[in-house]
């Protein structure tokens, strides 16, 4: 005997949503069973992990920032490096930390900083590094012209019309 309510498990979850607004609004535990046709047990089992739901909690420490002091942060991150006194216009983990602690008091590990920053949208992002003889214009022309020129006379597969 199959002791599964009737439906897929689409429409079961579906059900167990109407279930849960019915209650919200009001409805008697029995009174939604009846409408939905489950069995007063079902309507209870789902009010209880509602509840369970709703009192389970993020793992890991809550953030000391609340949102408003993370929009705080972010438009002082905004403003930049040079806004806040640096040589140069880019920000580490230790110099956001320094500005956390100036702005809020608070002391936060580089570690901390960067889950801070992920929360915000933020991602890690390296300078780059060119050499001060480098020539665009050399690179683009060798690009175009040359490198063509030696895959074509290196072709390693000896394909006919390879040059060879």
């Amino acid at each position: 005997m199959d002791m599964r309510p009737s439906g897929r498990s689409e429409q079961r979850a579906k059900r167990r949503e109407q279930g849960s607004l019915l209650l919200e609004q009001g409805h008697g535990t029995s009174a939604v069973a009846a409408r939905l046709g489950v069995s007063s047990r079902s309507v209870r089992r789902w009010r209880r992990e509602a509840e369970e739901q709703r009192l389970r909690r993020r793992p890991g420490r809550p953030s000391r920032l609340d949102s408003e002091d993370l929009s705080q942060l972010e438009r002082e991150l905004k403003r930049g490096a040079y806004g806040h006194g640096y040589a140069e216009d880019y920000w580490t983990l230790d110099r956001i930390a320094q500005l956390i602690w100036q702005l809020f008091g608070l002391r936060y590990h580089p570690s901390g900083v960067w889950h801070l920053l992920h929360r915000l949208g933020w991602s890690c992002q390296k300078p780059q590094r060119r050499a001060l003889q480098r020539d665009d214009e050399a690179i683009e022309h060798w690009k175009r012209y040359r490198w063509p020129w030696i895959k074509k006379v290196a072709d390693p597969a000896g394909h006919p019309g390879s040059g060879r």
